[in-house]
C-alpha cells in the first residue's frame, strides 16, 4: 500500500512527462483499481502489453524522483512549516 501512495505522489507530481496512453494506464490501475485483465479488455490490448507499460512507468517514475528529488523537498518543506493552514495551503500549491 505505501509503494502505490507513493508512485501516486510521483504521479502528480511527473505524470505530464508520460504519453496520454501510459497516464490512462496508470490511472486505471493505481487510483480506479482495475485489473491488468480489465484494462486489457478496455483498450483492446494484452494483458502483458499493460504490464509492460505499467513496469515502464513505474521505472521512470523512481528514475525522475532519484534524478530531480521533487517529491523529497516539497516532503522537507512541508515538515519545516508549523503553521497547518499554512501547511495546508502549501500542500495544494505542490
Amino acid at each position: 500500500m505505501e509503494k502505490q501512495i507513493y508512485l501516486g505522489n510521483l504521479f502528480a507530481i511527473y505524470g505530464e512527462l508520460f504519453t496520454e496512453k501510459q497516464q490512462e494506464y496508470f490511472k486505471d490501475y493505481y487510483f480506479n483499481n482495475l485489473t491488468l485483465s480489465e484494462m486489457s479488455e478496455n483498450y483492446n490490448v494484452t494483458r502483458n502489453a499493460i504490464h509492460k507499460s505499467m513496469k515502464d512507468t513505474e521505472e521512470k517514475l523512481l528514475f525522475y524522483e532519484n534524478t530531480l528529488h521533487i517529491y523529497e523537498k516539497n516532503k522537507k518543506i512541508l515538515n519545516l512549516i508549523e503553521d497547518e493552514k499554512l501547511k495546508e495551503k502549501i500542500e495544494e500549491i505542490l
